[in-house]
C-alpha cells in the first residue's frame, strides 16, 4: 500500500518521464523513417541522386573484369586500379546529367536502334569485342549471335567448369558492351543536337580558309618589356582589386580544396644493406655452381625476382641485363654476381640447356572428366582410340560440349612464367611432340586428348636459371629512419613548429596547393588514403600523426595550412599574378607612348634595348614565334594578317614586349578554296569545343558531389 501511494504522490512525475520515453520512442521511429539511408555510405551525388559506396564499387569490379579480360591480364595493380575508379565515376556522372538532359529533351536510345548499330557493325565499341572474324579482323555479327544462342542453351549441355565460366565471363563482357553502346548513343544524340545548332556559313569559311593558308613574311623591331626594371612600376592594391573583379569569373573554382604542406621521408638502402645482398648473391652464386637439379625449388627459395620456367624461352622474356650476356656464357657455368644499375640488383644466373623451339603452337584439344579416375581413364581412352581409329576430331568433341577447334598458344603465355608441375608437362608436350601426332596426356584431376596441328616461329631458346635480388632496405634501416622521424613529429606538432625546424632537423617541408579530394594519393606516394582523409577533415594549422605509406618505404607527415572553399578564389592567392599582368600592361604604355608617331623600323630599333627579327611563315590562325624574346605572340600573327605589303604596322602590345612589324612578302598558298569543306571543318571544330564546354556546364549545373575519398 505504501508502495502503491508512493507512485500515487510521484503521478505527474512518472506522466512526465513516460511521455519523454514514448516521445523518443516514437521520434526514434520517425527519425528512422525520416532518414531510410541511416548509415548507408554515399560515395557521391549528381543531381540530387546518391550513389552508394556499394554500387560504385559494383561498377569498379565490373569495369576492372572488362579490363582484365580484354587485355590478358590476371591482376591490376594500385595505379590501373585508381585509374579506373576514375574513369568509373566520370563516366557515371556524364551519363546522369546526360541522361537527365535527355529525359527533358525526349531523347531516347531504342531496342531497334541499338540493334542497329549491332548489324552495321562499324562502332569502335563493337571492335573491342572478341566477336571479329579471324581474316578480316571486322566486327562479325554472325558470330555474336552465336555465341549467344550457346550461351543461352549452356544449362542443357555437359560442357566442362572452365568452358562455362569461360562463355559465363564473355556474356558479361558483351551485356558490358551493350550497355555501353546504349550510354554512348544515348550522349552523341545530345551533343549532336547541340552541335547542330552551331551551323557554319561561307563568310566564316572564307576567313577559316584565309587565317590557315595567307602567309606572311615580316621584319620585326620591338622592345621587351624586361629591359624596363619592375621596381619602377608602382602597382596599387585598388588595382589589383580592380583587375580581380574585371577577371573574377576566370577564377572561379568548383570544389573544396586545401592547402597543405607535408614532408616525406623516402627510405633507401645503406651501405650495409647493399654488401649483404652482395654477399647473399654471392653464396647463391656458389650454391647454383654445384647444382644439377632441382632448380625450380633452389629459384624460389633465394627470392629471386625472376621466375624459373622449367622450360628453354626466349632472350627478350629475359631481365635485358641477363639476356645481354646469355651468348658469352656456357652451358652449366654460372656467371656473377654481377650488380646490375638500371634495377638496382645484385645477379647471377646459369644456362641449364640451350634449344630451338617454337614461338607459335597451333593445338586442338578434347578435355575428359569423370566423376572416378577410373572412369575419367576408360573414357579417355575410348575417345583416344576412337579418334586414333578415323573419328572426326571436331565431331567427338561436340559430343562431349566442346569446339575441338584449333587455336595458337604463343610462347609468350607461358615465358616468364612461374610453372606448376602438371603446367611443365603440359607446356613441354606442346613443345616437344610432333605435329599431327595425338596423344593422351594427364594433367591434374583431367585428361587431354591433344593434337599439334603446327609449329611456327622456330629460334634459339635458354632454359635458365637466375638470381635477380634488388637492393633492399633492411629492418634496421627502415627503423632507424622511422625513430628519428617519430622524435621529429612528436616534438613538433602545428605547422608553424614544423615550418621553424624541418630545415634544421634535416628534413624537407614542400608545400601544395589546391589539393583536391579526387586525389587518390598525397604527393602521388601510394598508400596515402588515410593521409588524404585526414586533410579533409583537419583544422588549419594542424599537423597529422606519422603515416607509413608508399610501397612500404615512404613515411610522411602532413599540415594543413588553409581551406579553399568552393567558389571564387581568394584574392591574395592570384593577386601576384595580377601585379605581374598590371606591370606588363604599364611597361607597354611607356613603350607605346615612346613609339606613338614612329613610322619605320629603325625608330624603334633606335630606343634603347631593342630587338629586331625576320620572321616567315606567318598565319593568322597560328601564333607568330619571336626568338629573340623568345616568345609567342599571336597579336603580331593578327597584325600581319591585315597589314599591307611594304606598309609599318602601328605598335602592338605582345606577350613578351612591344612590337612593329614590315610585312615584305604574302603568299596565299596553292591550295584551292572549297566553301562546303572549309563549313564542314569549321563544324567539326565548334562542335569539339561545345562538347567539351558541354560537360563542365552540366557539372557545374547538377551539383555533382564527389566524396570517394571517404571510403576509397
Amino acid at each position: 500500500m505504501a508502495t502503491l501511494q508512493s507512485i500515487r504522490s510521484k503521478g505527474p512525475l512518472l506522466v512526465v518521464v513516460i511521455g519523454l520515453a514514448l516521445f523518443a520512442f516514437i521520434a526514434g521511429d520517425a527519425w528512422r523513417i525520416l532518414q531510410p539511408h541511416q548509415g548507408r555510405q554515399d560515395v557521391g551525388e549528381v543531381n540530387g541522386e546518391k550513389l552508394s559506396a556499394q554500387e560504385y564499387q559494383k561498377m569498379v569490379d565490373e569495369v576492372s573484369e572488362v579490363i582484365k579480360m580484354t587485355n590478358g591480364l590476371n591482376s591490376l595493380n594500385e595505379d590501373q586500379l585508381s585509374g579506373i575508379k576514375d574513369q568509373v565515376w566520370n563516366t557515371y556522372v556524364n551519363n546522369q546529367l546526360i541522361a537527365s538532359e535527355a529525359e527533358k529533351l525526349g531523347l531516347t536510345v531504342t531496342d531497334k536502334e541499338l540493334q542497329a548499330i549491332i548489324d552495321e557493325g562499324a562502332h569502335p565499341l563493337l571492335m573491342q569485342t572478341p566477336f571479329r572474324n579471324p581474316q578480316t579482323g571486322a566486327f562479325d555479327k554472325d558470330m555474336l549471335k552465336k555465341f549467344l544462342v550457346e550461351y543461352a542453351n549452356l544449362g542443357s549441355t555437359q560442357m566442362p567448369a572452365q568452358y562455362a565460366e569461360y562463355y559465363q565471363k564473355m556474356y558479361t563482357l558483351w551485356k558490358f558492351i551493350e550497355k555501353t553502346l546504349k550510354e554512348s548513343t544515348l550522349a552523341s544524340k545530345y551533343q549532336n543536337l547541340i552541335a547542330k545548332s552551331l551551323i557554319s556559313n561561307p563568310v566564316s569559311a572564307e576567313d577559316a580558309f584565309k587565317g590557315r593558308t595567307e602567309q606572311s613574311d615580316l621584319l620585326l623591331a620591338g622592345v621587351p618589356y624586361a629591359s624596363i626594371s619592375d621596381s619602377t612600376i608602382t602597382v596599387t592594391d585598388s588595382e589589383i582589386k580592380d583587375l580581380y573583379n574585371e577577371r573574377k569569373e576566370s577564377f572561379k573554382q568548383p570544389v573544396e580544396t586545401r592547402d597543405i604542406q607535408y614532408i616525406d621521408v623516402h627510405v633507401v638502402p645503406s651501405d650495409a644493406d647493399r654488401a649483404d645482398v652482395l654477399k647473399e648473391v654471392t653464396e647463391y652464386s656458389n650454391q647454383l655452381d654445384k647444382m644439377t637439379s632441382d632448380y625450380d625449388a633452389f629459384i624460389r627459395s633465394t627470392g629471386s625476382a625472376v621466375n624459373y620456367t622449367g622450360v628453354a624461352i626466349n632472350k627478350t622474356s629475359l631481365p635485358q641485363d641477363v639476356a645481354a650476356r646469355l651468348d658469352s656464357v656456357p652451358v652449366n657455368e654460372v656467371y656473377g654476381p654481377y650488380y646490375n644499375q638500371s634495377d638496382d640488383s645484385y645477379n647471377a644466373f646459369k644456362i641449364i640447356a640451350k634449344a630451338t623451339a617454337p614461338d607459335s603452337i597451333q593445338i586442338r584439344q578434347i578435355q575428359v572428366m569423370a566423376d572416378t579416375e577410373a572412369r575419367r581413364t576408360e573414357l579417355a581412352d575410348s575417345i583416344f582410340n576412337a579418334i586414333k581409329g578415323g573419328a572426326d576430331f571436331a565431331e567427338v568433341a561436340k559430343a562431349y560440349g566442346q569446339t575441338g577447334e584449333a587455336a595458337w598458344i604463343n610462347a609468350r603465355s607461358w615465358e616468364g612464367a612461374s610453372l606448376d608441375a602438371d603446367n611443365l608437362k603440359y607446356i613441354q608436350t606442346l613443345i616437344n611432340q610432333p605435329v599431327n601426332e595425338l596423344k593422351n596426356l594427364q594433367v591434374g584431376q583431367a585428361n587431354l586428348i591433344l593434337q599439334v596441328m603446327n609449329k611456327k616461329a622456330m629460334k634459339p631458346k635458354y632454359q635458365v636459371a637466375v638470381v635477380k635480388l634488388p637492393v633492399e632496405f633492411s629492418k634496421e634501416t627502415y627503423s632507424d629512419a622511422y625513430n628519428k622521424f617519430s622524435q621529429f613529429v612528436a616534438q613538433n606538432t602545428t605547422l608553424e613548429d614544423m615550418k621553424k625546424n624541418a630545415e634544421e632537423a634535416g628534413y624537407t617541408l614542400i608545400p601544395m596547393s589546391d589539393f583536391r579530394s579526387d586525389a587518390h594519393y598525397v604527393a602521388n606516394i601510394h598508400s596515402t588514403q588515410e593521409a588524404l582523409r585526414w586533410i579533409f577533415d583537419a583544422k588549419p594549422g594542424e599537423v597529422s600523426q606519422l603515416y607509413e605509406c608508399g610501397d612500404n618505404d615512404h613515411m610522411m607527415v602532413v599540415g594543413l595550412e588553409a581551406i579553399n572553399k568552393a567558389g571564387y578564389v581568394n584574392i591574395n592567392k592570384v593577386a601576384n599574378m595580377l601585379k605581374n599582368e598590371i606591370i606588363r600592361d604599364k611597361k607597354a604604355e611607356q613603350l607605346m607612348s615612346q613609339m606613338k608617331g614612329f613610322n619605320s623600323l629603325d625608330q624603334v630599333k633606335g630606343i634603347k634595348n631593342a630587338v629586331s627579327d625576320s620572321v616567315k611563315h606567318v598565319t593568322f590562325n597560328a601564333a607568330a614565334y619571336i626568338s629573340v624574346v623568345p616568345a609567342s605572340e599571336p597579336a603580331v600573327s593578327a597584325y600581319a594578317a591585315k597589314t599591307d605589303v611594304n606598309k609599318v604596322s602601328a605598335p602592338i602590345k605582345g606577350n613578351a614586349g612591344v612590337y612593329m612589324i614590315q610585312v615584305y612578302a604574302k603568299n596565299k598558298g596553292a591550295e584551292e578554296f572549297d566553301a562546303k569543306k572549309e563549313e564542314t571543318a569549321l563544324s567539326a571544330t565548334t562542335s569539339r569545343m561545345i562538347n567539351q564546354s558541354i560537360y563542365y556546364d552540366l557539372r557545374e549545373k547538377g551539383k555533382v558531389v564527389d566524396q570517394r575519398y571517404l571510403y576509397f
